[in-house]
Protein backbone atom coordinates (compact mmCIF):
# COMPACT_ATOMS: atom_id res chain seq x y z
CA UNK A 1 0.00 0.00 0.00
CA UNK A 2 2.72 2.28 0.98
CA UNK A 3 4.25 1.68 -2.46
CA UNK A 4 0.93 2.44 -4.08
CA UNK A 5 0.64 6.09 -2.44
CA UNK A 6 4.13 6.86 -3.51
CA UNK A 7 3.75 6.22 -6.86
CA UNK A 8 0.44 8.46 -7.15
CA UNK A 9 2.29 11.00 -5.16
CA UNK A 10 4.93 11.46 -8.04
CA UNK A 11 2.17 11.29 -11.05
CA UNK A 12 0.94 14.24 -8.82
CA UNK A 13 3.85 15.89 -9.12
CA UNK A 14 4.17 15.55 -13.07
CA UNK A 15 2.95 18.51 -15.53
CA UNK A 16 -0.86 18.35 -16.51
CA UNK A 17 -1.07 14.88 -14.79
CA UNK A 18 -4.78 15.19 -12.35
CA UNK A 19 -4.85 18.87 -13.64
CA UNK A 20 -7.41 20.82 -15.96
CA UNK A 21 -5.90 22.48 -18.79
CA UNK A 22 -6.51 26.26 -18.52
CA UNK A 23 -8.49 28.01 -21.56
CA UNK A 24 -6.23 30.14 -23.74
CA UNK A 25 -7.55 33.70 -24.44
CA UNK A 26 -7.24 34.75 -27.64
CA UNK A 27 -7.13 38.34 -28.81
CA UNK A 28 -8.34 39.25 -32.29
CA UNK A 29 -9.34 42.30 -34.13
CA UNK A 30 -12.46 43.09 -35.24
CA UNK A 31 -12.23 46.45 -36.58
CA UNK A 32 -12.57 50.49 -36.13
CA UNK A 33 -14.08 53.31 -37.36
CA UNK A 34 -12.19 55.52 -39.77
CA UNK A 35 -11.08 59.01 -37.64
CA UNK A 36 -13.21 62.16 -38.77
CA UNK A 37 -10.90 64.58 -39.69
CA UNK A 38 -11.52 68.70 -39.48
CA UNK A 39 -9.90 71.62 -39.13
CA UNK A 40 -10.50 75.15 -37.09
CA UNK A 41 -10.58 77.40 -39.88
CA UNK A 42 -11.68 77.06 -44.22
CA UNK A 43 -8.41 78.94 -45.19
CA UNK A 44 -4.95 78.95 -44.16
CA UNK A 45 -3.69 82.14 -43.79
CA UNK A 46 0.26 82.63 -44.14
CA UNK A 47 2.56 85.79 -44.57
CA UNK A 48 5.72 86.48 -43.67
CA UNK A 49 4.71 89.25 -40.92
CA UNK A 50 2.69 86.82 -39.06
CA UNK A 51 5.06 84.14 -39.24
CA UNK A 52 4.64 83.01 -35.58
CA UNK A 53 0.55 82.75 -35.74
CA UNK A 54 -1.34 79.77 -36.37
CA UNK A 55 -2.04 78.92 -39.73
CA UNK A 56 -4.89 75.84 -39.08
CA UNK A 57 -5.19 73.62 -36.47
CA UNK A 58 -6.49 69.58 -37.68
CA UNK A 59 -8.31 67.38 -35.43
CA UNK A 60 -9.49 64.20 -35.78
CA UNK A 61 -11.67 60.98 -33.80
CA UNK A 62 -10.10 58.29 -32.19
CA UNK A 63 -10.79 55.07 -34.57
CA UNK A 64 -11.98 53.42 -31.59
CA UNK A 65 -9.49 49.62 -32.05
CA UNK A 66 -11.84 47.26 -30.97
CA UNK A 67 -10.42 43.55 -30.64
CA UNK A 68 -12.01 40.58 -28.79
CA UNK A 69 -10.77 41.60 -25.16
CA UNK A 70 -12.34 45.07 -25.82
CA UNK A 71 -10.75 48.71 -27.35
CA UNK A 72 -7.22 48.72 -27.51
CA UNK A 73 -5.25 50.71 -24.70
CA UNK A 74 -2.65 50.68 -26.97
CA UNK A 75 -1.00 53.38 -29.32
CA UNK A 76 -2.47 54.44 -31.92
CA UNK A 77 -0.16 55.90 -34.67
CA UNK A 78 -0.94 58.25 -37.19
CA UNK A 79 0.06 59.89 -40.80
CA UNK A 80 -0.63 62.90 -41.76
CA UNK A 81 -0.02 63.88 -45.53
CA UNK A 82 -0.49 67.13 -47.04
CA UNK A 83 -0.64 66.99 -51.19
CA UNK A 84 -2.02 69.46 -53.66
CA UNK A 85 -5.87 68.82 -55.27
CA UNK A 86 -5.98 66.14 -57.60
CA UNK A 87 -2.95 64.72 -56.76
CA UNK A 88 -4.75 61.87 -54.81
CA UNK A 89 -1.82 61.86 -52.21
CA UNK A 90 0.43 60.14 -54.59
CA UNK A 91 2.83 63.18 -55.31
CA UNK A 92 6.40 62.00 -54.14
CA UNK A 93 6.97 65.30 -52.95
CA UNK A 94 3.87 65.07 -50.40
CA UNK A 95 4.19 66.25 -46.91
CA UNK A 96 3.44 63.08 -44.43
CA UNK A 97 4.20 63.58 -40.97
CA UNK A 98 3.90 60.60 -38.77
CA UNK A 99 2.23 61.32 -35.06
CA UNK A 100 1.29 59.13 -32.05
CA UNK A 101 -1.65 59.02 -29.23
CA UNK A 102 -2.44 62.68 -30.69
CA UNK A 103 -5.51 63.45 -31.86
CA UNK A 104 -4.40 66.87 -33.17
CA UNK A 105 -1.89 68.91 -34.18
CA UNK A 106 -1.30 72.85 -34.97
CA UNK A 107 1.55 74.51 -37.51
CA UNK A 108 2.22 78.12 -37.70
CA UNK A 109 2.51 79.96 -40.76
CA UNK A 110 6.22 79.18 -40.77
CA UNK A 111 6.04 75.66 -40.24
CA UNK A 112 3.43 75.18 -42.78
CA UNK A 113 4.86 77.86 -45.51
CA UNK A 114 7.89 75.58 -45.03
CA UNK A 115 6.28 72.07 -45.95
CA UNK A 116 4.68 74.09 -48.45
CA UNK A 117 7.92 75.48 -50.18
CA UNK A 118 10.98 73.16 -49.00
CA UNK A 119 9.03 70.26 -49.04
CA UNK A 120 6.40 70.50 -51.69
CA UNK A 121 7.98 73.01 -53.86
CA UNK A 122 5.14 74.97 -54.53
CA UNK A 123 5.74 78.48 -56.08
CA UNK A 124 5.70 81.04 -53.50
CA UNK A 125 3.30 84.24 -54.00
CA UNK A 126 1.31 82.14 -56.47
CA UNK A 127 -2.35 80.57 -54.70
CA UNK A 128 -2.02 76.52 -54.45
CA UNK A 129 -5.07 74.45 -53.55
CA UNK A 130 -4.12 71.52 -50.76
CA UNK A 131 -5.46 68.75 -49.24
CA UNK A 132 -5.32 66.89 -46.20
CA UNK A 133 -5.99 63.35 -44.79
CA UNK A 134 -4.75 61.21 -41.52
CA UNK A 135 -4.20 57.57 -41.43
CA UNK A 136 -4.71 55.85 -38.45
CA UNK A 137 -3.07 52.37 -37.67
CA UNK A 138 -2.17 50.09 -34.99
CA UNK A 139 0.00 46.69 -35.03
CA UNK A 140 -0.70 45.05 -38.18
CA UNK A 141 -4.48 45.87 -38.29
CA UNK A 142 -5.91 47.44 -41.57
CA UNK A 143 -5.20 51.29 -41.71
CA UNK A 144 -8.28 53.79 -41.67
CA UNK A 145 -7.98 56.40 -43.63
CA UNK A 146 -10.23 59.72 -42.83
CA UNK A 147 -12.26 62.01 -45.23
CA UNK A 148 -10.29 64.60 -46.86
CA UNK A 149 -10.12 68.42 -45.82
CA UNK A 150 -9.75 70.57 -48.39
CA UNK A 151 -8.15 74.40 -48.68
CA UNK A 152 -8.35 76.73 -51.82
CA UNK A 153 -5.98 79.82 -52.32
CA UNK A 154 -3.37 79.02 -50.26
CA UNK A 155 -0.22 81.39 -50.97
CA UNK A 156 3.26 80.66 -49.55
CA UNK A 157 5.63 83.60 -48.45
CA UNK A 158 8.72 83.43 -49.66
CA UNK A 159 10.76 83.37 -46.37
CA UNK A 160 14.64 85.37 -46.06
CA UNK A 161 16.77 82.96 -47.52
CA UNK A 162 18.40 81.10 -44.48
CA UNK A 163 21.95 81.75 -45.37
CA UNK A 164 23.00 85.19 -47.12
CA UNK A 165 23.32 85.20 -51.01
CA UNK A 166 26.09 86.39 -52.90
CA UNK A 167 25.75 90.30 -53.16
CA UNK A 168 28.05 90.02 -56.52
CA UNK A 169 25.18 87.52 -57.83
CA UNK A 170 28.49 85.16 -58.61
CA UNK A 171 29.91 82.18 -56.96
CA UNK A 172 33.68 79.76 -57.61
CA UNK A 173 34.27 76.82 -56.24
CA UNK A 174 38.56 76.91 -55.26
CA UNK A 175 40.55 74.26 -53.39
CA UNK A 176 42.74 71.10 -54.04
CA UNK A 177 39.09 69.65 -54.70
CA UNK A 178 39.34 71.51 -57.97
CA UNK A 179 42.05 71.45 -61.07
CA UNK A 180 42.48 75.25 -60.17
CA UNK A 181 43.82 74.64 -56.71
CA UNK A 182 43.36 77.42 -54.41
CA UNK A 183 44.35 79.89 -56.32
CA UNK A 184 42.61 82.91 -55.74
CA UNK A 185 42.85 84.93 -57.90
CA UNK A 186 41.57 82.15 -59.79
CA UNK A 187 44.06 81.97 -62.99
CA UNK A 188 42.42 83.38 -66.02
CA UNK A 189 42.02 79.99 -67.94
CA UNK A 190 40.30 78.35 -65.17
CA UNK A 191 37.58 81.09 -64.29
CA UNK A 192 34.59 79.58 -66.07
CA UNK A 193 35.03 76.18 -65.31
CA UNK A 194 34.80 76.66 -61.48
CA UNK A 195 31.77 79.58 -62.37
CA UNK A 196 28.39 78.83 -61.04
CA UNK A 197 25.31 79.25 -62.79
CA UNK A 198 22.64 81.32 -60.73
CA UNK A 199 19.51 79.54 -61.57
CA UNK A 200 17.10 81.60 -58.95
CA UNK A 201 18.36 84.67 -56.87
CA UNK A 202 18.90 81.82 -53.65
CA UNK A 203 20.64 79.06 -56.18
CA UNK A 204 23.36 78.30 -57.74
CA UNK A 205 24.83 75.48 -59.97
CA UNK A 206 27.80 73.82 -61.63
CA UNK A 207 28.71 70.48 -63.03
CA UNK A 208 32.76 70.31 -62.49
CA UNK A 209 35.17 67.34 -62.13
CA UNK A 210 35.87 67.02 -58.75
CA UNK A 211 38.68 65.37 -57.30
CA UNK A 212 38.50 62.98 -54.39
CA UNK A 213 39.17 63.29 -50.90
CA UNK A 214 40.49 67.34 -51.69
CA UNK A 215 39.06 70.53 -50.21
CA UNK A 216 37.01 73.41 -51.29
CA UNK A 217 35.32 76.52 -50.35
CA UNK A 218 32.79 78.81 -52.28
CA UNK A 219 33.82 82.57 -52.71
CA UNK A 220 31.79 85.32 -54.54
CA UNK A 221 35.00 87.70 -55.81
CA UNK A 222 37.54 86.18 -57.44
CA UNK A 223 40.65 87.46 -55.16
CA UNK A 224 39.31 88.34 -52.34
CA UNK A 225 39.18 86.12 -49.04
CA UNK A 226 36.54 88.42 -46.94
CA UNK A 227 34.63 86.81 -44.50
CA UNK A 228 31.45 87.92 -46.29
CA UNK A 229 32.50 86.40 -49.70
CA UNK A 230 33.06 83.54 -48.82
CA UNK A 231 31.09 79.71 -47.77
CA UNK A 232 31.81 76.29 -46.85
CA UNK A 233 31.05 73.93 -43.48
CA UNK A 234 30.96 74.60 -40.13
CA UNK A 235 33.51 71.66 -39.39
CA UNK A 236 35.36 69.55 -41.88
CA UNK A 237 34.37 66.13 -42.32
CA UNK A 238 36.70 63.03 -42.29
CA UNK A 239 37.20 61.23 -45.49
CA UNK A 240 34.40 59.38 -46.49
CA UNK A 241 31.73 60.58 -44.42
CA UNK A 242 28.54 60.44 -46.17
CA UNK A 243 28.22 64.81 -45.76
CA UNK A 244 30.52 65.00 -48.45
CA UNK A 245 27.39 64.73 -50.53
CA UNK A 246 24.75 66.43 -48.55
CA UNK A 247 25.51 69.25 -45.93
CA UNK A 248 24.86 72.58 -44.09
CA UNK A 249 26.22 75.61 -45.50
CA UNK A 250 28.03 77.76 -43.05
CA UNK A 251 29.43 81.45 -43.96
CA UNK A 252 32.88 81.39 -44.03
CA UNK A 253 34.09 78.19 -42.47
CA UNK A 254 35.86 75.71 -42.34
CA UNK A 255 37.68 73.80 -45.81
CA UNK A 256 34.59 71.12 -47.21
CA UNK A 257 35.73 68.04 -47.64
CA UNK A 258 35.39 66.19 -51.64
CA UNK A 259 34.01 62.91 -52.01
CA UNK A 260 35.95 59.98 -51.32
CA UNK A 261 35.36 59.01 -55.65
CA UNK A 262 36.86 61.30 -58.40
CA UNK A 263 34.34 62.24 -60.77
CA UNK A 264 32.26 64.83 -62.58
CA UNK A 265 29.45 66.21 -59.73
CA UNK A 266 26.69 68.20 -60.17
CA UNK A 267 26.92 70.95 -57.20
CA UNK A 268 23.38 72.38 -56.22
CA UNK A 269 24.17 75.24 -53.70
CA UNK A 270 20.65 76.31 -51.77
CA UNK A 271 21.07 79.30 -50.05
CA UNK A 272 17.51 79.62 -49.09
CA UNK A 273 17.78 76.12 -47.12
CA UNK A 274 21.34 76.82 -46.11
CA UNK A 275 22.20 73.57 -48.40
CA UNK A 276 24.49 71.88 -50.42
CA UNK A 277 24.35 69.00 -52.39
CA UNK A 278 26.59 66.97 -54.73
CA UNK A 279 25.37 64.15 -57.40
CA UNK A 280 27.73 62.45 -59.15
CA UNK A 281 27.42 62.31 -63.11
Amino acid sequence: MKKIFQILFSLALLPGVFSCKKDQVMDYYEGGTAPVLTGSSATIPLAFATANDQAVKLSWTNPEYMFTTGISSHDVNYLLEIDTTGAKFSNPKRKAISLSKDLSVSFTQNQLNGYLVNDMGLTVNKPHNIEVRVTASIGGSVPLVSNVIKFAGVVPFAAPPKITPPASGELYIVGSAVAGGWDNPIAAANIAAQKFTQVSPTEYQLTIPIIGDGEYKFISVSGSWDADKQWSIATEQASGDPSTLNYDLSPNGANVRAPQTSGTYLIVVDFQKGKVTLTKQ
